[in-house]
């Protein structure tokens, strides 16, 4: 691949330096590496989206009555206020779901891997007859929700960079070429135009839908993301860390899509990425969300 220097970019895309840098640094220009102190960027590399400018078109609808959430948000104040005043500690409740979050997107994606299985190669322990793939998905998938942690517990916003990030962790070991880059574009495909662009206008877009409640944000994140297919693998999971990712930076509890609940998931979202319609998937969400929490709150 031929890469081109800061001063090229400069020269070529029509913008400062400080912007050149400030753009690589926060992850979104495609391809570049960091050589000691010195960037080298893609010849071919897009110019990324100036935020300032872009249009962002509202290409989806939801139908949520006033009041919808308050059962959610009563239970999430039982919820904390249970948790600040308990002496039992939240750990082992966590990788208990930690452990059950990952057997369950593994199956999801293919693994012949049981939850017996995963909680033995999350000892340190290989399980005989089983893939080099499968053991990896589920060390790597144990990677992202640490990962996860540190950025909620940092209140880093959700960029490019972070998302890219969670990708490269999932496919570290599987698939070193495409961990962490977006697919190319496919010129025979009417689905996507431009995934660069398109992942910086979701990114974007997630920042001016604040005015909505944290479970709408987080269902069109999700929704959006499965959408876009920004990645050549691995998106269904890395979509459904993004969402728990959201949930987590508004306080509220990560969810799991399940072998029992994965046929009405598809189906809700099916119908929000045929006619833009949100609002089933939404309600599957928030019914999500009150299971765990629910759940939680008997085990506290």
């Amino acid at each position: 691949m031929e890469y081109m220097t800061t001063t090229t970019a400069v020269n070529k895309w029509g913008i400062s330096e400080r912007r050149i840098r400030q753009l690589l640094s926060n992850g979104r220009i495609e391809g570049a590496v960091k050589i000691g102190n010195t960037w080298n960027i893609p010849i071919n590399a897009t110019k990324p989206v100036d935020k300032r400018s872009v249009k962002l078109a509202k290409d989806f609808s939801f139908k949520i009555s006033k009041g919808y959430f308050n059962e959610l948000d009563e239970l999430l104040l039982q919820y904390n206020n249970k948790v600040y005043n308990s002496s039992n500690t939240l750990k082992d409740i966590k990788n208990e779901y930690n452990t059950n979050f990952i057997y369950q997107c593994n199956s999801l994606d293919g693994s012949s891997l049981s939850l017996k299985d995963t909680k033995v190669v999350l000892s340190g322990i290989t399980v005989g007859n089983k893939s080099i793939k499968e053991h990896l998905q589920v060390i790597n998938l144990e990677r992202t929700l640490k990962y996860i942690d540190k950025l909620v517990k940092s209140s880093e916003p959700i960029t490019e960079n972070n998302i890219k990030n969670l990708h490269r962790l999932l496919l570290l070991g599987i698939d070193y070429e495409f961990a962490g880059r977006y697919r190319a574009d496919d010129p025979n495909s009417k689905r996507v135009s431009n995934v660069s662009e398109l992942m910086e206008k979701l990114v974007i877009s997630y920042g001016n839908w604040e005015k909505y409640h944290p479970i709408v944000q987080a269902s069109l994140l999700h929704g959006e993301l499965v959408r876009n297919h920004p990645f050549c693998d691995g998106n269904e999971t890395l979509s459904i860390l993004v969402m728990n990712l959201a949930l987590m930076s508004h306080g509220y509890l990560p969810i799991m899509i399940t072998k029992d609940n994965k046929l009405e998931y598809y189906n809700n979202l099916a119908k929000a990425h045929l006619n833009g319609d949100y609002t089933n998937f939404i309600k599957f969400i928030n019914n999500l969300e009150i299971e765990a929490i629910k759940e939680c709150l008997t085990k506290i």
